[in-house]
């Protein structure tokens, strides 16, 4: 460790700051004698002192690595010397690039104290924490349209006020009540129907009361639904808008292989252009075989070389027929439960996922898919303590190791899965920080004012707001919406 005086001081104070670091030096090295080498206040490999000392007169040093994790309080990073360590992030000063706290963006913690790898939180003093953008060319490659946002998409930008950008990034179940008005209260990205809003309606009503959410809105809206076929219809399964629900993609396969997949989407994006909506939660890119599992009846059922064709065939047509598509649920369900009811545990290895899961995701990011939908399953291989819609770890995945560059969204916050694990406000904030673009979600009266209030408080730099609101206007651009 390279320690260094604070500068010019009186004759005496000079002596006696010397006998100080001496006798600081001296100690460290007795407790490394001693074997007690859970600390590391002496660790050349750990941390280096800052050029100068703190105003209390206490030591400052620098631990130089790269982001780990980062939570709403905490901030992991893994240090040079291979160990990782936990700091509280909470009221302390938090410089940023452009990229903002991503996983693997080096990071400098400016702190008084001794860390101890045997503790789960360093009880340290931080000073400051300084996060660099990562200067490799695998992250330049993914946010190059979020960098480098041509002259439409950016005029359009720098004319947003901190509100506006912030309401793009939500896509909401569409309330009930005052649906009209407040997507112009909450300058809304989108909005998702379901089977109540067209229920006892023609296709008349339902073309013009997504208008009347278009004349409202600055930006052209999302309007999105699942209509997946099968067991998940929110539309054909009422007769006014077809004759019979959309078969589901087993039976359609059963009946006449992927051409019939094929003429099946067209006829569904056929049906959502005639009403307005431009946005279709599909294809599920889940592999199941086992009709006891819960995903089972919405997958293609098939292994994972078969569902990644299915899954080609469908984007491949849907890009064609100018609908969005929506790859879900990543990483993959697999056997899990059901999170709509609760929390749900993944216990797969890693090998597991790239060697099946990832596959079909992987086919349809190949096919240019515009979307990718991640679930809230834990999946204890990728990050044992979040859900995947809120981990930062699972969405590095999806971007460095799949290279995805397109809009990630989270699978509704509004489900047990993710409401168990942490409140409304908080959960939403997590989804920005874990790097979601669009928040799939029901009470977004409270969650767009949370996301304003940590953009505001410094907790969300606000680039990190812009690079998701780029990625969302482009990909509006691209089909025909700006």
């Amino acid at each position: 460790m390279k320690r260094r005086k604070r500068g010019s001081k009186p004759h005496r104070m000079i002596l006696a700051n010397a006998m100080l670091v001496l006798m600081c030096l001296l100690t460290a090295c007795s407790s490394g004698d001693k074997g007690e080498s859970s600390k590391t206040t002496a660790s050349s490999e750990a941390a280096v002192q800052s050029e100068q000392g703190s105003s209390s007169g206490q030591v400052e040093y620098t631990l130089k690595g790269t982001v780990e994790d980062s939570t709403m309080s905490t901030l992991t990073v893994a240090a040079e010397n291979g160990q990782s360590y936990v700091f509280q992030k909470e009221g302390i000063e938090i410089k940023t690039g452009q990229s903002g706290i991503l996983i693997g963006n080096p990071v400098a913690v400016t702190y008084c104290g001794d860390l101890d790898e045997g503790k789960t939180q360093q009880d340290v003093r931080i000073i400051t924490i300084e996060v660099e953008d990562a200067a490799v060319s695998s992250q330049e490659a993914t946010s190059q349209s979020s960098s480098d946002p041509d002259k439409t998409i950016q005029n359009i930008l720098d004319k947003m006020t901190l509100e506006e950008k912030v309401g793009q990034m939500f896509i909401a179940r569409c309330p009930e009540k005052g649906a009209v008005q407040k997507v112009k209260e909450y300058h809304l990205g989108g909005y998702i129907l379901f089977a109540r809003d067209f229920e006892d309606n023609t296709k008349e009503q339902v073309k013009e009361t997504i208008q009347s959410y278009q004349k409202q809105s600055d930006i052209p809206m999302l309007i999105g639904v699942d209509e997946e076929g099968g067991t998940v219809n929110r539309i054909s399964r009422y007769p006014a808008f077809r004759t019979a629900p959309f078969s589901s993609p087993q039976e359609l396969y059963k009946a006449g292989g992927f051409e019939a997949i094929e003429k099946d989407t067209v006829e569904k994006c056929t049906l959502l252009h005639e009403l307005g909506v431009n946005l279709n939660f599909a294809p599920v890119c889940d592999v199941s075989k086992d009709p006891e599992d819960f995903i089972y009846n919405r997958s293609f059922g098939k292994d994972a070389s078969q569902t990644a064709q299915y899954v080609t065939t469908v984007v491949d047509t849907m890009k064609e027929q100018k609908i969005v598509s929506v790859l879900k649920h990543f990483p993959g369900y697999g056997d899990n439960e059901d999170t709509h009811t609760g929390i749900a545990y993944d216990n797969r290895s890693y090998d597991d996922f790239v060697q099946s899961d990832f596959i079909p995701f992987e086919a349809g990011i190949d096919s240019g898919a515009d979307v990718v939908l991640v679930s809230h399953n834990i999946v204890k291989s990728m990050d044992d303590q979040r859900p995947a819609s809120l981990s930062p770890r699972v969405h590095e995945i999806l971007r460095e190791e799949l290279g995805f560059s397109g809009v990630i969204i989270t699978d509704d916050l509004y489900m047990d899965g993710v409401r168990d694990f942490a409140d409304d406000e908080q959960v939403a904030v997590m989804a920005v920080e874990a790097g979601n673009d669009l928040l799939c979600c029901t009470d977004f009266t409270v969650q767009i004012p949370a996301v304003v209030d940590a953009v505001k408080s410094g907790e969300i730099p606000e680039h990190r707001i812009d690079q998701s609101v780029i990625r969302i206007l482009e990909m509006k651009r691209n089909f025909g919406l700006l």
